[in-house]
C-alpha cells in the first residue's frame, strides 16, 4: 500500500491529488444530501463544457468524471512509462480524460430526460370530454389528449351549475394542486 500512496503524492498525480479529494468530498456531501448535483442545471450544449463535447450532463458530473479520469491516467502513466518525461504524462492524462469524458457523457446523455418535466399545467387551457354521468363541485372526471397525442383521465370539477354529462365537451381553465383536480367550464362558454 505504501507504494500506491507514494505514487498518488509524487508528480505528475500529485497535481491532481488534491483535486480528487475535493471531488469525493463533494460527492460524499451529495450523498448525505447535503446539496443538489442538478443544482448547476443541465449543462446544456452551449458554454465552456459545450464547446468541448461535454454538455448535456450537470457540470458537477462532468467535472468529477475529467478529475477522476485524469488522476488516474496521470498515476498509471507515471508508474507504467516512467521514462517519458512528467510533464508529457500530465498532458496526455488530461486528452485521455477528455475523450473517456466525452464517453461516458454520450452514455450518460441517453439516460437523462430530455427537455421540462411535464406537468399538469401542461393540459391547462385544453378541451376535455366529460367520462362519468356528471360533474359537481366535488366529483367528476374527463378524458383530455395532449398534444403529443397522448390521453389521460384526469379529476375535473365544476365551479357553476351547469349540467355537464358524460359526452360534453369542456376546457380546463385551473388546477386545484391540494386537491389533485383541475377546474373546468363547457366549451361552449369558454369561446364567448
Amino acid at each position: 500500500m505504501g507504494g500506491f500512496f507514494e505514487a498518488a503524492l509524487s508528480f505528475p498525480t500529485v497535481v491532481l491529488t488534491p483535486l480528487l479529494v475535493v471531488v469525493i468530498g463533494y460527492w460524499l456531501v451529495v450523498v448525505v444530501g447535503g446539496a443538489d448535483p442538478d443544482g448547476d442545471g443541465a449543462g446544456g450544449e452551449g458554454g465552456f463544457l459545450g464547446f468541448l463535447g461535454l454538455g448535456g450532463v450537470p457540470a458537477s458530473v462532468v467535472v468529477s468524471l475529467l478529475v477522476v479520469f485524469a488522476w488516474f491516467a496521470t498515476l498509471a502513466g507515471s508508474q507504467l512509462l516512467g521514462a517519458i518525461p512528467a510533464a508529457l504524462v500530465l498532458a496526455a492524462a488530461v486528452v485521455v480524460a477528455w475523450v473517456v469524458a466525452r464517453l461516458a457523457v454520450l452514455l450518460i446523455r441517453r439516460f437523462l430526460p430530455a427537455g421540462a418535466e411535464p406537468s399538469r399545467a401542461d393540459f391547462l387551457g385544453l378541451t376535455c370530454v366529460v367520462r362519468t354521468g356528471r360533474v359537481t363541485r366535488t366529483f367528476g372526471q374527463a378524458e383530455v389528449h395532449a398534444p403529443d397525442g397522448s390521453s389521460a383521465i384526469v379529476q375535473v370539477r365544476q365551479a357553476g351549475d351547469d349540467d355537464l354529462r358524460a359526452g360534453t365537451v369542456a376546457v380546463l381553465y385551473d388546477v386545484d394542486p391540494d386537491g389533485d383536480f383541475f377546474w373546468i367550464i363547457p366549451a361552449d362558454i369558454a369561446q364567448n
